[in-house]
């Protein structure tokens, strides 16, 4: 096979070229543009067509010829393009509905799998449900099975009686249920330091020889329980912290209060057939507008006490409405994902593409674009607390000031008494009876240490002791004395007598 080698001569050939064709001049510049390239834009109606204007590189948009503009100045302000109306289907005017609302979320994954496979694959967009409330998901994978749609796009939910129907691809988002109800804002209080435990944890005693033996075992674990205590304590202080009456969807069973769920989710099958709610209870709602207007109002104002929707919803929902969080666990694992007919190739092939966009990080990229947003977590309504207040603290420093008192006065009750005992004795025997030489005393006496008090006391208790034990002595040898010479007495005076 023979090998072209003039290509360059071509080009050149063709650079060169100044002729009036079919549709114009033909010319180009030294830079190989086309020298004022112009184009009819036309309105296909049926089996025909209409001009409604004119392109060119000139002057855009228009519906005069190009060339009747070429001597004046290019003008290409958006108020000067303009075109004559276009006919659409249905011999109208109007734009039909539809044509301009095929973006979002799901939207932007589809085409990017789509534009990973192998081979085109030309589609059409069709939206399903009347603009206004929530269609249901279950009756667009129905009309798959019956060959009204070749495919579903969508946040439709991936669950068992779906897939008894349809083929679903590799999931692209997982999207569980979860509780939303109104909170409100918990500041940390004068005793935020209790909280951490349990009113258990800080009453319980401990009775008899085996408690005691199994508290000797606890102590083990108490440097545990402190890093506990310490961060949750930190957590409290430092964190705003929020508070419902709402504690997860266990809450919700046990009570008997109105629940909120999308129009159209499989919300409301799952809460009836599988967790036992009455249907009575629940109220099907549209826009994110309706959530927040039913939570607000609560039970008592005709709302409802939570709403129960799908994790993505949610997410983007309070990610506007901070007075709302999320309560509890997420108590179901839904994925979303596209639906095929049963054993279509393309539900493969778009589950490999959908891999290939998570593996890349076009499928993050898209979910931060959609599903993201951080109002709530911005500088102007941020949770956290900058510093710590007095107010946290009060509740402690009056513990401690109270405790600092009421040593001080059983000290000073202890002190007095010892005093009194002690040295009551020698400022009597001083003759000094003055009150500010008492007071004076009494405050040496504090000052000395405790030992030396202790031993000062000792030594006038032996000290009295003995000069008890000399004073018995003396008046027994007294007594001794007197009887001997009473004794004497009688002798002479019988003497006497004889």
């Amino acid at each position: 096979m023979s090998i072209f080698d003039g290509g360059n001569l071509l080009l050149n050939s063709i650079l060169q070229v100044n002729m009036t064709g079919v549709t114009g001049p033909i010319k180009f510049t030294p830079d190989r543009d086309f020298i004022y390239p112009a184009f009819e834009v036309i309105n296909v109606i049926g089996t025909g067509f209409r001009r409604i204007g004119y392109w060119s590189n000139y002057s855009g948009l228009l519906v005069l010829p190009p060339e009747m503009l070429y001597t004046k100045p290019p003008n290409r302000s958006s108020a000067n393009q303009r075109l004559y109306s276009v006919i659409w289907l249905g011999q109208t005017t109007q734009r039909p509905q539809g044509t301009d609302m095929f973006k979002g979320y799901c939207i932007d994954v589809f085409t990017a799998a789509l534009n990973l496979l192998p081979y085109a694959v030309p589609c059409k967009l069709i939206p399903f449900g009347d603009g206004s409330n929530n269609p249901s998901s279950i009756e667009l994978v129905h009309l798959i099975t019956t060959g009204v749609y070749d495919a579903a796009v969508g946040d439709i939910a991936i669950i068992t009686n779906r897939t008894r129907i349809v083929d679903f691809t590799q999931p692209y988002v997982k999207s569980g249920l979860v509780v939303v109800a109104k909170v409100r804002r918990l500041n940390s209080s004068a005793w935020a330091f209790l909280r951490p435990f349990t009113p258990m944890m800080w009453e319980e005693n401990t009775i008899g020889t085996l408690g005691r033996v199994v508290l000797i075992i606890w102590l083990f674990v108490v440097l545990i329980i402190n890093s506990n205590y310490t961060a949750s304590l930190t957590s409290i202080l430092t964190v705003q912290q929020l508070s419902s009456s709402i504690k997860g969807i266990e809450t919700l069973i046990s009570s008997k209060d109105p629940i909120g769920y999308q129009q159209g989710s499989y919300a409301q099958n799952y809460l009836v057939e599988e967790l036992g709610i009455h249907e009575s209870r629940l109220f099907p709602l549209n826009t994110p507008e309706d959530y927040a207007e039913a939570l607000k109002d609560g039970p008592q104002g005709g709302g409802v006490a939570a709403v129960v929707d799908e994790r993505a919803y949610v997410d983007l929902f309070l990610s506007t409405r901070c007075e709302f969080s999320i309560v509890g666990q997420e108590f179901t694992k839904a994925e979303w994902g596209f639906a095929f007919p049963h054993d279509s190739p393309l539900a493969i092939d778009m589950s490999t593409a959908i891999l290939k966009l998570s593996e890349n990080g076009d499928l993050q990229r898209i979910h931060d674009k959609w599903l993201m947003s951080s109002a709530c977590t911005s500088q102007s309504t941020t949770f956290e607390v900058d510093r710590l207040q007095l107010k946290s603290f009060w509740g402690l420093f009056a513990i401690c000031g109270f405790a600092c008192l009421l040593a001080f006065l059983v000290y000073l009750i202890m002190m007095v008494r010892q005093f009194s005992r002690n040295y009551s004795d020698d400022v009597e025997s001083s003759g000094s009876s003055s009150g500010s030489k008492r007071i004076q005393t009494f405050l040496t006496f504090v000052d000395e240490k405790e030992l030396d008090v202790k031993n000062r006391s000792k030594r006038r208790q032996m000290e009295k002791a003995s000069n008890r034990s000399v004073g018995e002595d003396e008046s027994t040898n007294g007594s001794k004395k007197r009887y001997t010479e009473s004794c004497s007495s009688k002798s002479l005076d019988k003497g006497e007598e004889a």
